[in-house]
């Protein structure tokens, strides 16, 4: 994703909204059906284009930043948060704002969750990406960190390199914890292109989110942590985040409780679901810009949860 594309309100969140979404790696892409593009009921706030203080390094996939903070710390060990999917600045001004201890790498690979999927099918990839990290980290600050802990970040098609990282055979580097932001989709059982009018809602194919499934009981047993967060963006021809979010704590036998409460940026929280390390909140909102949205929020979401330990 180029910058001009994400000005204002980042225009790439055609990326997940009018662009397909691989639903499997293996799968030809599905176009969704179109979602509003603007929104007039309320303000969606956005960061200026600017890049955090820090010290970067260019990776064979991605970028490394380090924030200027522990950068001149040097530190020994430090925290590693792996984004998948949104402009490098932007995530580099969230890490820096709310994350400041923390190295960060950002991969943006373009559209579709295959994209994402396809570099970390290969057994050990991401146990490489995270010793070249350590290598560049060396370079820019002389002195080779080991990373203390392990973040995974996602917007939108950015989860299929989750799930692809979770597929992986043990043994696989440890994860701290997981952020899906508006980024968990699977699809459909049966033919799956259902654009018209329904009887009934399609019934989501678990299979596509085992690996998830997985990664949260490991979270309601307290072993680990992750959040979900979803809008009610439909895309129709695939199961949606909301599709997606309830299928999950189906499978854990969690339940969803209603709230009414503001989020940031003026998001509006309907939901919310919590056991352990695990938790999954909706919010309104089927358009783009409230897609985009959760993207714009991840700095104050790692802030309030305190995710990067």
């Amino acid at each position: 994703m180029t910058h001009t594309r994400c000005r204002h309100v980042l225009v790439g969140c055609a990326l997940a909204i009018t662009s397909a979404l691989t639903i499997a790696p293996l799968q030809a892409q599905s176009a969704q059906n179109p979602s509003p593009m603007s929104d007039t009921t309320r303000a969606h706030p956005r960061r200026g284009e600017s890049r955090a203080a820090g010290r970067r390094a260019a990776l064979s996939i991605g970028e490394l930043f380090i924030p200027a903070p522990a950068a001149v710390r040097r530190p020994a060990a430090m925290p590693l948060v792996i984004h998948f999917h949104g402009a490098a600045w932007l995530v580099e001004q969230h890490i820096a704002a709310s994350a400041s201890h923390a190295a960060l790498v950002t991969v943006t690979l373009g559209s579709g969750s295959g994209r994402y999927a396809a570099p970390f099918a290969a057994p050990g990839r991401l146990a490489a990406l995270l010793d070249e990290a350590a290598t560049a980290a060396a370079t820019l600050t002389g002195r080779r960190p080991t990373w203390s802990s392990l973040t995974l970040t996602s917007w939108s098609a950015g989860y299929g390199a989750v799930r692809a990282i979770l597929e992986q055979p043990a043994p696989t580097p440890r994860i701290s914890a997981i952020v899906l932001l508006d980024s968990l989709h699977a699809s459909y059982l049966g033919d799956g292109a259902a654009s018209g009018p329904r009887a009934t809602d399609p019934a989501t194919d678990v299979a596509g989110l085992a690996v998830f499934a997985r990664f949260a009981a490991e979270a309601v047993a307290g072993r680990t942590r992750l959040w979900v967060t979803h809008s009610e963006v439909y895309p129709g021809t695939y199961a949606s985040t909301t599709d997606t979010a309830n299928a999950l704590l189906a499978s854990l036998d969690v339940p969803r409780r209603p709230v009414l409460k503001w989020g940031p940026l003026g998001m509006q929280q309907l939901s919310e679901a919590r056991r352990g390390g695990l938790h999954v909140l909706g919010f309104a909102g089927n358009s783009a810009p409230d897609h985009v949205d959760h993207l714009h929020a991840l700095g104050e979401w790692l802030r309030t949860w305190k995710v990067v330990r």
